[in-house]
Protein backbone atom coordinates (compact mmCIF):
# COMPACT_ATOMS: atom_id res chain seq x y z
CA UNK A 1 0.00 0.00 0.00
CA UNK A 2 1.32 3.41 -0.91
CA UNK A 3 2.27 5.90 1.78
CA UNK A 4 -0.49 8.33 0.74
CA UNK A 5 -3.10 5.56 1.00
CA UNK A 6 -1.81 4.58 4.46
CA UNK A 7 -2.10 8.21 5.64
CA UNK A 8 -5.62 8.56 4.24
CA UNK A 9 -6.70 5.33 5.93
CA UNK A 10 -5.12 6.40 9.23
CA UNK A 11 -6.83 9.78 9.01
CA UNK A 12 -10.17 8.07 8.32
CA UNK A 13 -9.67 5.61 11.18
CA UNK A 14 -8.82 8.52 13.49
CA UNK A 15 -12.18 10.13 12.57
CA UNK A 16 -14.09 6.88 13.10
CA UNK A 17 -12.48 5.74 16.38
CA UNK A 18 -12.24 9.15 18.09
CA UNK A 19 -15.67 10.85 17.82
CA UNK A 20 -14.72 13.68 20.15
CA UNK A 21 -11.62 14.54 18.20
CA UNK A 22 -13.54 14.02 14.97
CA UNK A 23 -16.08 16.71 15.99
CA UNK A 24 -13.27 19.02 16.96
CA UNK A 25 -11.59 18.61 13.60
CA UNK A 26 -14.86 19.03 11.74
CA UNK A 27 -15.41 22.33 13.52
CA UNK A 28 -11.84 23.42 12.90
CA UNK A 29 -12.21 22.82 9.18
CA UNK A 30 -15.31 25.02 9.15
CA UNK A 31 -13.51 28.06 10.53
CA UNK A 32 -11.07 29.54 8.09
CA UNK A 33 -10.17 32.34 10.53
CA UNK A 34 -8.00 30.18 12.78
CA UNK A 35 -4.86 30.19 10.56
CA UNK A 36 -4.93 34.00 10.51
CA UNK A 37 -4.30 33.88 14.25
CA UNK A 38 -1.57 31.24 13.99
CA UNK A 39 -3.86 28.48 15.27
CA UNK A 40 -3.92 25.11 13.51
CA UNK A 41 -7.15 23.75 12.14
CA UNK A 42 -8.36 20.53 10.49
CA UNK A 43 -6.63 21.29 7.23
CA UNK A 44 -3.32 21.62 9.06
CA UNK A 45 -3.81 18.23 10.68
CA UNK A 46 -4.65 16.65 7.32
CA UNK A 47 -1.50 18.08 5.83
CA UNK A 48 0.54 16.83 8.80
CA UNK A 49 -0.85 13.33 8.45
CA UNK A 50 -0.29 13.37 4.71
CA UNK A 51 3.40 14.22 5.06
CA UNK A 52 4.36 12.21 8.19
CA UNK A 53 5.76 8.71 8.50
CA UNK A 54 4.23 7.92 11.92
CA UNK A 55 0.61 9.17 11.97
CA UNK A 56 -0.16 8.27 15.61
CA UNK A 57 2.86 10.16 16.88
CA UNK A 58 1.88 13.08 14.64
CA UNK A 59 -1.60 13.11 16.20
CA UNK A 60 -0.15 13.11 19.72
CA UNK A 61 2.15 15.95 18.75
CA UNK A 62 -0.76 17.92 17.24
CA UNK A 63 -2.84 17.48 20.39
CA UNK A 64 0.05 18.55 22.60
CA UNK A 65 0.82 21.67 20.56
CA UNK A 66 -2.80 22.78 20.26
CA UNK A 67 -4.18 21.68 23.61
CA UNK A 68 -4.17 23.66 26.87
CA UNK A 69 -0.54 24.65 27.46
CA UNK A 70 -0.46 23.76 31.14
CA UNK A 71 2.29 21.22 32.08
CA UNK A 72 0.46 19.90 35.16
CA UNK A 73 -2.64 19.17 33.10
CA UNK A 74 -1.05 16.44 30.99
CA UNK A 75 -0.72 14.04 33.90
CA UNK A 76 -4.32 14.72 35.00
CA UNK A 77 -5.99 14.04 31.67
CA UNK A 78 -5.69 10.20 31.96
CA UNK A 79 -7.90 10.37 35.09
CA UNK A 80 -10.67 11.91 32.96
CA UNK A 81 -10.21 9.02 30.52
CA UNK A 82 -10.68 6.53 33.39
CA UNK A 83 -13.97 8.23 34.31
CA UNK A 84 -15.16 8.09 30.71
CA UNK A 85 -15.18 11.86 30.30
CA UNK A 86 -14.57 12.76 26.65
CA UNK A 87 -11.75 15.19 26.03
CA UNK A 88 -14.17 17.36 24.01
CA UNK A 89 -16.47 17.73 27.02
CA UNK A 90 -13.55 18.77 29.22
CA UNK A 91 -12.11 21.20 26.72
CA UNK A 92 -15.57 22.62 25.99
CA UNK A 93 -16.23 23.29 29.68
CA UNK A 94 -12.88 25.02 30.06
CA UNK A 95 -13.53 26.99 26.88
CA UNK A 96 -17.00 28.10 28.06
CA UNK A 97 -15.62 29.22 31.41
CA UNK A 98 -12.81 31.20 29.80
CA UNK A 99 -15.20 32.76 27.28
CA UNK A 100 -17.55 33.92 30.05
CA UNK A 101 -14.63 35.39 31.99
CA UNK A 102 -13.37 37.16 28.89
CA UNK A 103 -16.79 38.67 28.18
CA UNK A 104 -17.03 39.89 31.77
CA UNK A 105 -13.57 41.40 31.43
CA UNK A 106 -14.57 43.20 28.22
CA UNK A 107 -17.54 44.77 30.02
CA UNK A 108 -15.34 45.74 32.97
CA UNK A 109 -12.77 47.41 30.72
CA UNK A 110 -15.49 49.32 28.84
CA UNK A 111 -17.07 50.57 32.06
CA UNK A 112 -13.74 51.53 33.61
CA UNK A 113 -12.03 54.93 33.55
CA UNK A 114 -8.82 53.89 31.83
CA UNK A 115 -8.12 56.41 29.06
CA UNK A 116 -6.85 53.64 26.82
CA UNK A 117 -9.82 51.30 27.46
CA UNK A 118 -11.23 51.62 23.95
CA UNK A 119 -7.76 51.09 22.48
CA UNK A 120 -7.55 47.77 24.32
CA UNK A 121 -10.95 46.76 23.02
CA UNK A 122 -10.02 47.67 19.45
CA UNK A 123 -6.87 45.56 19.79
CA UNK A 124 -8.94 42.64 21.03
CA UNK A 125 -11.38 43.18 18.16
CA UNK A 126 -8.58 42.95 15.62
CA UNK A 127 -7.45 39.62 17.10
CA UNK A 128 -10.89 38.10 17.47
CA UNK A 129 -12.79 39.41 14.43
CA UNK A 130 -11.40 36.77 12.01
CA UNK A 131 -13.33 34.22 14.11
CA UNK A 132 -16.62 36.18 14.11
CA UNK A 133 -18.41 33.42 12.20
CA UNK A 134 -17.28 30.75 14.66
CA UNK A 135 -20.38 30.17 16.86
CA UNK A 136 -18.40 29.59 20.04
CA UNK A 137 -16.27 32.74 19.60
CA UNK A 138 -18.93 34.99 18.09
CA UNK A 139 -20.39 36.14 21.45
CA UNK A 140 -16.98 37.52 22.45
CA UNK A 141 -16.62 39.45 19.20
CA UNK A 142 -20.16 40.83 19.54
CA UNK A 143 -19.46 41.84 23.13
CA UNK A 144 -16.41 43.83 22.03
CA UNK A 145 -18.35 45.48 19.18
CA UNK A 146 -21.17 46.34 21.57
CA UNK A 147 -18.90 48.25 23.93
CA UNK A 148 -17.02 50.22 21.31
CA UNK A 149 -18.55 53.71 20.93
CA UNK A 150 -17.08 53.90 17.43
CA UNK A 151 -16.57 50.60 15.63
CA UNK A 152 -14.01 50.77 12.78
CA UNK A 153 -15.89 51.48 9.56
CA UNK A 154 -14.42 48.44 7.81
CA UNK A 155 -15.81 46.13 10.50
CA UNK A 156 -19.23 47.83 10.38
CA UNK A 157 -19.44 47.29 6.63
CA UNK A 158 -18.54 43.62 7.04
CA UNK A 159 -21.26 43.16 9.66
CA UNK A 160 -23.81 45.03 7.54
CA UNK A 161 -22.95 42.94 4.43
CA UNK A 162 -23.48 39.64 6.26
CA UNK A 163 -27.16 39.04 7.10
CA UNK A 164 -26.36 36.51 9.81
CA UNK A 165 -23.90 38.80 11.57
CA UNK A 166 -26.22 41.81 11.24
CA UNK A 167 -29.05 39.82 12.77
CA UNK A 168 -27.11 38.79 15.90
CA UNK A 169 -25.18 42.01 16.55
CA UNK A 170 -26.28 44.19 19.47
CA UNK A 171 -28.53 47.22 18.95
CA UNK A 172 -25.58 49.43 20.01
CA UNK A 173 -23.73 48.22 16.90
CA UNK A 174 -26.78 48.53 14.68
CA UNK A 175 -27.21 52.17 15.71
CA UNK A 176 -23.75 52.91 14.27
CA UNK A 177 -24.77 51.16 11.05
CA UNK A 178 -28.19 52.84 10.86
CA UNK A 179 -27.00 56.40 11.36
CA UNK A 180 -25.29 56.31 7.97
CA UNK A 181 -27.86 54.07 6.26
CA UNK A 182 -31.27 55.72 6.41
CA UNK A 183 -32.85 53.21 4.02
CA UNK A 184 -31.77 50.26 6.17
CA UNK A 185 -33.01 52.02 9.31
CA UNK A 186 -36.30 52.74 7.55
CA UNK A 187 -36.67 49.03 6.75
CA UNK A 188 -36.26 48.26 10.46
CA UNK A 189 -38.63 50.98 11.67
CA UNK A 190 -41.38 50.59 9.05
CA UNK A 191 -42.92 47.36 10.45
CA UNK A 192 -43.06 48.94 13.91
CA UNK A 193 -44.87 52.03 12.62
CA UNK A 194 -47.38 49.84 10.79
CA UNK A 195 -47.90 47.77 13.93
CA UNK A 196 -48.52 50.94 15.94
CA UNK A 197 -51.26 52.13 13.57
CA UNK A 198 -52.88 48.68 13.53
CA UNK A 199 -52.97 48.65 17.34
CA UNK A 200 -54.55 52.11 17.50
CA UNK A 201 -57.21 51.22 14.95
CA UNK A 202 -57.92 47.94 16.75
CA UNK A 203 -58.52 49.94 19.95
CA UNK A 204 -60.99 52.22 18.13
CA UNK A 205 -62.94 49.26 16.73
CA UNK A 206 -62.82 47.27 19.95
CA UNK A 207 -65.97 45.30 20.69
CA UNK A 208 -65.94 46.68 24.25
CA UNK A 209 -68.28 49.66 24.49
CA UNK A 210 -67.93 51.66 27.67
CA UNK A 211 -67.81 55.28 28.68
CA UNK A 212 -65.37 54.43 31.46
CA UNK A 213 -62.92 52.35 29.41
CA UNK A 214 -62.48 53.88 26.00
CA UNK A 215 -59.69 54.91 23.62
CA UNK A 216 -58.60 57.77 25.88
CA UNK A 217 -58.65 55.83 29.16
CA UNK A 218 -54.99 54.66 29.34
CA UNK A 219 -52.68 57.15 31.05
CA UNK A 220 -49.75 58.62 29.08
CA UNK A 221 -47.31 56.57 31.18
CA UNK A 222 -49.20 53.36 30.40
CA UNK A 223 -49.31 54.11 26.69
CA UNK A 224 -45.55 54.64 26.65
CA UNK A 225 -45.07 51.06 27.87
CA UNK A 226 -46.42 49.78 24.56
CA UNK A 227 -44.20 47.40 22.58
CA UNK A 228 -43.64 49.74 19.63
CA UNK A 229 -42.69 52.79 21.72
CA UNK A 230 -40.29 50.74 23.84
CA UNK A 231 -38.65 49.16 20.78
CA UNK A 232 -38.22 52.50 19.01
CA UNK A 233 -36.79 54.03 22.19
CA UNK A 234 -34.27 51.20 22.43
CA UNK A 235 -33.35 51.49 18.75
CA UNK A 236 -32.71 55.22 19.08
CA UNK A 237 -30.83 55.09 22.39
CA UNK A 238 -28.98 58.40 22.78
CA UNK A 239 -28.42 58.87 19.05
CA UNK A 240 -29.79 62.25 17.99
CA UNK A 241 -29.37 61.42 14.31
CA UNK A 242 -31.59 58.33 14.58
CA UNK A 243 -34.17 60.32 16.57
CA UNK A 244 -34.29 62.93 13.82
CA UNK A 245 -34.73 60.17 11.23
CA UNK A 246 -37.72 58.72 13.10
CA UNK A 247 -39.30 62.17 13.38
CA UNK A 248 -38.85 62.65 9.64
CA UNK A 249 -40.47 59.27 8.98
CA UNK A 250 -43.43 60.31 11.15
CA UNK A 251 -43.82 63.68 9.41
CA UNK A 252 -43.69 62.02 5.99
CA UNK A 253 -46.25 59.37 6.91
CA UNK A 254 -48.52 61.97 8.52
CA UNK A 255 -48.40 64.01 5.32
CA UNK A 256 -49.00 60.96 3.15
CA UNK A 257 -51.89 59.48 5.15
CA UNK A 258 -53.28 62.30 7.34
CA UNK A 259 -53.35 59.68 10.10
CA UNK A 260 -53.25 61.55 13.42
CA UNK A 261 -51.90 58.50 15.28
CA UNK A 262 -48.46 59.37 13.93
CA UNK A 263 -48.76 62.62 15.92
CA UNK A 264 -49.46 60.57 19.04
CA UNK A 265 -46.36 58.48 18.45
CA UNK A 266 -44.24 61.62 17.96
CA UNK A 267 -45.24 62.84 21.45
CA UNK A 268 -45.03 59.40 23.09
CA UNK A 269 -41.54 58.79 21.72
CA UNK A 270 -40.21 62.07 23.10
CA UNK A 271 -41.77 61.45 26.51
CA UNK A 272 -40.45 57.88 26.57
CA UNK A 273 -36.93 59.27 26.12
CA UNK A 274 -37.76 61.83 28.82
CA UNK A 275 -38.75 59.00 31.20
CA UNK A 276 -35.35 57.41 30.64
CA UNK A 277 -33.65 60.79 31.21
CA UNK A 278 -31.96 60.74 27.78
CA UNK A 279 -30.74 64.34 28.05
CA UNK A 280 -28.67 64.02 24.87
CA UNK A 281 -31.95 64.09 22.90
CA UNK A 282 -34.38 65.89 25.21
CA UNK A 283 -32.05 68.88 25.56
CA UNK A 284 -31.86 69.42 21.78
CA UNK A 285 -35.55 68.88 20.97
CA UNK A 286 -37.11 72.35 21.21
CA UNK A 287 -40.53 70.77 21.83
CA UNK A 288 -39.41 68.87 24.94
CA UNK A 289 -40.62 71.22 27.70
CA UNK A 290 -43.85 72.03 25.85
CA UNK A 291 -44.59 68.30 25.39
CA UNK A 292 -43.67 67.59 29.02
CA UNK A 293 -46.11 70.23 30.26
CA UNK A 294 -48.84 69.10 27.86
CA UNK A 295 -48.29 65.49 28.94
CA UNK A 296 -49.11 66.50 32.52
CA UNK A 297 -52.33 68.13 31.27
CA UNK A 298 -53.27 64.98 29.34
CA UNK A 299 -52.70 62.93 32.47
CA UNK A 300 -55.15 65.17 34.37
CA UNK A 301 -57.46 65.55 31.32
CA UNK A 302 -57.52 69.29 32.00
CA UNK A 303 -55.39 72.36 31.23
CA UNK A 304 -55.35 74.40 34.44
CA UNK A 305 -54.43 78.08 34.67
CA UNK A 306 -50.82 77.56 35.74
CA UNK A 307 -50.01 75.08 32.97
CA UNK A 308 -51.93 77.21 30.47
CA UNK A 309 -49.54 80.10 31.19
CA UNK A 310 -46.54 77.77 30.82
CA UNK A 311 -47.79 76.50 27.47
CA UNK A 312 -48.49 80.05 26.32
CA UNK A 313 -44.93 81.01 27.28
CA UNK A 314 -43.55 78.26 25.04
CA UNK A 315 -45.72 79.31 22.10
CA UNK A 316 -44.90 83.00 22.51
CA UNK A 317 -41.21 82.15 22.93
CA UNK A 318 -40.75 80.84 19.38
CA UNK A 319 -38.11 83.21 18.04
CA UNK A 320 -37.82 84.68 14.60
CA UNK A 321 -35.89 82.32 12.37
CA UNK A 322 -37.02 79.30 14.42
CA UNK A 323 -40.60 79.22 13.15
CA UNK A 324 -40.10 75.65 11.89
CA UNK A 325 -40.57 74.55 15.49
CA UNK A 326 -44.25 75.43 15.06
CA UNK A 327 -44.55 72.49 12.66
CA UNK A 328 -43.53 70.04 15.39
CA UNK A 329 -45.58 71.84 18.05
CA UNK A 330 -48.66 71.68 15.82
CA UNK A 331 -48.07 67.97 15.25
CA UNK A 332 -47.86 67.38 19.01
CA UNK A 333 -51.10 69.35 19.49
CA UNK A 334 -52.70 67.32 16.68
CA UNK A 335 -52.29 64.20 18.82
CA UNK A 336 -55.88 63.02 19.54
CA UNK A 337 -55.04 62.74 23.25
CA UNK A 338 -53.97 66.40 23.26
CA UNK A 339 -57.08 67.46 21.30
CA UNK A 340 -59.29 65.48 23.67
CA UNK A 341 -57.74 67.24 26.68
CA UNK A 342 -58.04 70.69 25.09
CA UNK A 343 -61.70 70.30 24.10
CA UNK A 344 -62.66 68.84 27.48
CA UNK A 345 -60.96 71.85 29.10
CA UNK A 346 -62.84 74.22 26.76
CA UNK A 347 -66.18 72.61 27.65
CA UNK A 348 -65.40 72.88 31.35
CA UNK A 349 -64.41 76.53 30.98
CA UNK A 350 -67.59 77.31 29.05
CA UNK A 351 -69.71 75.84 31.83
CA UNK A 352 -67.92 77.99 34.40
CA UNK A 353 -68.33 81.11 32.24
CA UNK A 354 -72.03 80.35 31.85
CA UNK A 355 -72.50 80.10 35.60
CA UNK A 356 -70.62 83.41 36.06
CA UNK A 357 -72.50 85.22 33.26
CA UNK A 358 -69.15 85.93 31.58
CA UNK A 359 -68.34 86.14 27.89
CA UNK A 360 -65.95 83.57 26.28
CA UNK A 361 -63.59 86.29 25.00
CA UNK A 362 -63.10 87.51 28.58
CA UNK A 363 -61.36 84.25 29.58
CA UNK A 364 -57.59 84.18 28.78
CA UNK A 365 -57.43 80.43 29.53
CA UNK A 366 -60.26 79.68 27.10
CA UNK A 367 -58.69 81.82 24.37
CA UNK A 368 -55.36 80.00 24.80
CA UNK A 369 -57.05 76.60 24.64
CA UNK A 370 -58.79 77.63 21.44
CA UNK A 371 -55.48 78.92 20.07
CA UNK A 372 -53.77 75.57 20.77
CA UNK A 373 -56.69 73.60 19.36
CA UNK A 374 -56.52 75.71 16.20
CA UNK A 375 -52.75 75.14 15.93
CA UNK A 376 -53.21 71.39 16.30
CA UNK A 377 -56.04 71.23 13.79
CA UNK A 378 -53.88 73.06 11.25
CA UNK A 379 -50.86 70.75 11.61
CA UNK A 380 -51.24 68.95 8.29
CA UNK A 381 -51.70 72.19 6.32
CA UNK A 382 -48.68 73.79 7.97
CA UNK A 383 -46.33 70.86 7.36
CA UNK A 384 -47.64 70.36 3.82
CA UNK A 385 -47.25 74.01 2.83
CA UNK A 386 -44.00 74.47 4.80
CA UNK A 387 -45.37 77.87 5.83
CA UNK A 388 -44.62 77.83 9.54
CA UNK A 389 -46.98 80.51 10.73
CA UNK A 390 -49.50 80.06 13.51
CA UNK A 391 -53.03 80.01 12.01
CA UNK A 392 -55.18 82.88 13.14
CA UNK A 393 -58.23 81.81 15.12
CA UNK A 394 -61.46 82.96 13.51
CA UNK A 395 -62.84 85.37 16.11
CA UNK A 396 -66.38 84.65 14.96
CA UNK A 397 -65.97 81.20 16.49
CA UNK A 398 -65.84 83.05 19.82
CA UNK A 399 -68.33 85.82 19.06
CA UNK A 400 -70.92 83.82 17.08
CA UNK A 401 -70.50 80.05 17.35
CA UNK A 402 -69.95 79.78 21.10
CA UNK A 403 -72.92 82.05 21.94
CA UNK A 404 -75.06 79.93 19.58
CA UNK A 405 -73.90 76.75 21.34
CA UNK A 406 -74.57 78.33 24.74
CA UNK A 407 -78.08 79.27 23.61
CA UNK A 408 -78.69 75.56 23.00
CA UNK A 409 -77.51 74.89 26.57
CA UNK A 410 -79.86 77.59 27.89
CA UNK A 411 -82.80 76.19 25.89
CA UNK A 412 -82.20 72.78 27.37
CA UNK A 413 -81.78 74.12 30.92
CA UNK A 414 -84.95 76.24 30.63
CA UNK A 415 -86.99 73.25 29.43
CA UNK A 416 -85.63 71.04 32.25
CA UNK A 417 -86.50 73.62 34.92
CA UNK A 418 -89.98 74.12 33.46
CA UNK A 419 -90.72 70.40 33.60
CA UNK A 420 -90.13 70.50 37.34
CA UNK A 421 -92.70 73.26 37.88
CA UNK A 422 -96.24 72.53 39.12
CA UNK A 423 -98.61 71.78 36.23
CA UNK A 424 -100.50 75.04 36.65
CA UNK A 425 -97.27 77.06 36.22
CA UNK A 426 -96.01 75.22 33.12
CA UNK A 427 -96.19 76.91 29.73
CA UNK A 428 -97.30 75.15 26.59
CA UNK A 429 -93.91 75.62 24.91
CA UNK A 430 -92.50 72.34 23.58
CA UNK A 431 -88.84 71.37 23.43
CA UNK A 432 -87.10 73.17 20.53
CA UNK A 433 -86.28 70.93 17.55
CA UNK A 434 -84.20 73.31 15.43
CA UNK A 435 -80.74 74.73 16.05
CA UNK A 436 -79.43 78.29 15.59
CA UNK A 437 -78.24 78.92 12.02
CA UNK A 438 -74.82 80.03 13.28
CA UNK A 439 -74.37 76.70 15.07
CA UNK A 440 -75.12 74.66 11.94
CA UNK A 441 -73.05 76.90 9.68
CA UNK A 442 -69.90 76.75 11.81
CA UNK A 443 -70.22 72.99 12.23
CA UNK A 444 -69.92 72.78 8.46
CA UNK A 445 -67.34 75.51 7.81
CA UNK A 446 -64.90 75.65 10.73
CA UNK A 447 -62.95 72.68 12.07
CA UNK A 448 -62.32 74.19 15.52
CA UNK A 449 -66.03 74.94 15.94
CA UNK A 450 -66.89 71.49 14.61
CA UNK A 451 -64.61 69.80 17.16
CA UNK A 452 -66.29 71.68 20.00
CA UNK A 453 -69.75 70.91 18.61
CA UNK A 454 -68.96 67.18 18.50
CA UNK A 455 -67.73 67.16 22.09
CA UNK A 456 -70.86 69.03 23.14
CA UNK A 457 -72.90 66.15 21.66
CA UNK A 458 -70.80 63.71 23.74
CA UNK A 459 -71.41 65.90 26.80
CA UNK A 460 -75.17 65.74 26.17
CA UNK A 461 -75.07 61.95 25.71
CA UNK A 462 -73.10 61.58 28.95
CA UNK A 463 -75.90 63.44 30.73
CA UNK A 464 -78.43 60.99 29.22
CA UNK A 465 -80.27 63.96 27.73
CA UNK A 466 -82.45 62.30 25.09
CA UNK A 467 -84.23 65.48 23.97
CA UNK A 468 -81.04 67.45 23.34
CA UNK A 469 -79.45 64.47 21.59
CA UNK A 470 -82.42 64.11 19.22
CA UNK A 471 -82.11 67.81 18.46
CA UNK A 472 -78.35 67.71 17.79
CA UNK A 473 -77.67 64.42 15.97
CA UNK A 474 -79.32 65.37 12.64
CA UNK A 475 -77.03 68.41 12.45
CA UNK A 476 -73.99 66.10 12.41
CA UNK A 477 -74.83 64.67 8.99
CA UNK A 478 -73.04 67.64 7.43
CA UNK A 479 -69.91 68.66 9.30
CA UNK A 480 -66.51 70.06 8.37
CA UNK A 481 -64.60 67.41 6.42
CA UNK A 482 -67.10 64.77 7.68
CA UNK A 483 -65.52 64.95 11.14
CA UNK A 484 -68.67 63.46 12.70
CA UNK A 485 -68.00 60.24 10.80
CA UNK A 486 -64.38 59.94 11.97
CA UNK A 487 -63.38 56.85 13.93
CA UNK A 488 -62.48 58.65 17.15
CA UNK A 489 -65.80 60.49 17.47
CA UNK A 490 -67.85 57.42 16.50
CA UNK A 491 -65.87 55.31 18.98
CA UNK A 492 -66.71 57.77 21.76
CA UNK A 493 -70.32 58.32 20.67
CA UNK A 494 -71.16 54.61 20.55
CA UNK A 495 -69.73 54.22 24.05
CA UNK A 496 -71.75 57.18 25.33
CA UNK A 497 -74.96 55.90 23.70
CA UNK A 498 -74.83 52.80 25.89
CA UNK A 499 -75.87 55.11 28.74
CA UNK A 500 -79.20 55.59 26.95
CA UNK A 501 -79.72 51.89 26.24
CA UNK A 502 -83.32 51.92 27.50
CA UNK A 503 -84.21 54.70 25.04
CA UNK A 504 -83.47 52.35 22.11
CA UNK A 505 -86.79 50.67 22.85
CA UNK A 506 -88.38 53.73 21.27
CA UNK A 507 -88.64 53.68 17.48
CA UNK A 508 -88.50 57.49 17.46
CA UNK A 509 -85.12 57.54 19.22
CA UNK A 510 -83.77 54.72 17.04
CA UNK A 511 -84.87 56.59 13.94
CA UNK A 512 -82.89 59.68 15.01
CA UNK A 513 -79.72 57.70 15.85
CA UNK A 514 -79.75 55.29 12.91
CA UNK A 515 -81.88 56.69 10.10
CA UNK A 516 -81.16 60.33 10.93
CA UNK A 517 -77.40 59.98 11.45
CA UNK A 518 -75.47 56.70 11.18
CA UNK A 519 -77.24 55.24 8.15
CA UNK A 520 -76.89 58.43 6.13
CA UNK A 521 -73.31 57.47 5.19
CA UNK A 522 -72.80 53.81 6.14
CA UNK A 523 -72.91 52.65 2.51
CA UNK A 524 -70.10 54.98 1.45
CA UNK A 525 -68.02 54.75 4.63
CA UNK A 526 -66.99 51.27 5.78
CA UNK A 527 -65.90 52.56 9.19
CA UNK A 528 -69.42 53.90 9.92
CA UNK A 529 -70.82 50.48 9.04
CA UNK A 530 -68.43 48.84 11.50
CA UNK A 531 -69.19 51.29 14.32
CA UNK A 532 -72.92 50.81 13.77
CA UNK A 533 -72.48 47.05 14.12
CA UNK A 534 -70.39 47.59 17.28
CA UNK A 535 -73.31 49.51 18.76
CA UNK A 536 -75.87 46.88 17.76
CA UNK A 537 -73.85 44.06 19.29
CA UNK A 538 -74.46 45.70 22.67
CA UNK A 539 -77.96 47.08 22.18
CA UNK A 540 -79.74 44.70 19.78
CA UNK A 541 -81.83 43.22 22.62
CA UNK A 542 -83.18 46.70 23.44
CA UNK A 543 -84.50 47.44 19.95
CA UNK A 544 -87.99 46.57 18.80
CA UNK A 545 -87.85 43.27 16.84
CA UNK A 546 -89.48 44.83 13.78
CA UNK A 547 -87.01 47.73 13.71
CA UNK A 548 -84.09 45.39 14.33
CA UNK A 549 -85.14 43.23 11.39
CA UNK A 550 -85.34 46.25 9.09
CA UNK A 551 -81.95 47.47 10.34
CA UNK A 552 -80.30 44.11 9.69
CA UNK A 553 -81.56 44.05 6.12
CA UNK A 554 -80.23 47.55 5.59
CA UNK A 555 -76.83 46.74 7.07
CA UNK A 556 -76.46 43.41 5.28
CA UNK A 557 -73.53 43.65 2.83
CA UNK A 558 -74.17 42.93 -0.86
CA UNK A 559 -73.63 39.30 -1.91
CA UNK A 560 -70.60 40.24 -4.01
CA UNK A 561 -68.97 41.84 -0.98
CA UNK A 562 -69.71 38.73 1.07
CA UNK A 563 -67.95 36.58 -1.53
CA UNK A 564 -64.92 38.86 -1.42
CA UNK A 565 -64.68 38.41 2.37
CA UNK A 566 -64.99 34.63 2.00
CA UNK A 567 -62.16 34.41 -0.53
CA UNK A 568 -59.95 36.68 1.57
Amino acid sequence: MKKKDIVSETYTQFYITCPAERQTLQRARMFAGLPELGISNGEDLKETLTNCTEPLKAIDQFQMENGILLPTLQSALPFLDLHGTPRLEFHQSVFDELRDKLMERVATIAEGKDEDRYGKLEELLEKSFPLVKMPSIQPVVMQVLKHLPKVPEKKLKMVMADKDLYKVCAVEVKRQIWQDNQALFGDEVSPLLKQYIVEKEAALFSSDLSILHNFFSPSPKTRRQGEVVLKLTQMIGKNVKLYDMVLQFLRTLFLRTRNVHYCTLRAELLMSLHDLDISEICSVDPCHKFTWCLDACIREKFVDGKRARELQGFLDGVKKGQEQVLGDLSMILCDPFACNTLVLSIMRNLQELLSQDSLPRESPDLMLQLRMLSLGQGAWDMIDSQVFKEPRLDLEVVTRFLPAMMSVVVDDHTFTVEQKLPSEEKSSVSYPTTLPDAFNRYLQENRVACEMGLYYVLHIAKQRNKNALQRLLPALVETYNDMAFGDIFLHLLTGHLTLLSDEFGSEEFCSVVFDGFLLTSFSSKENVHRHTLRLLVHLHHKLLPSYMETLMKTLEPPKQVGLIFIYR
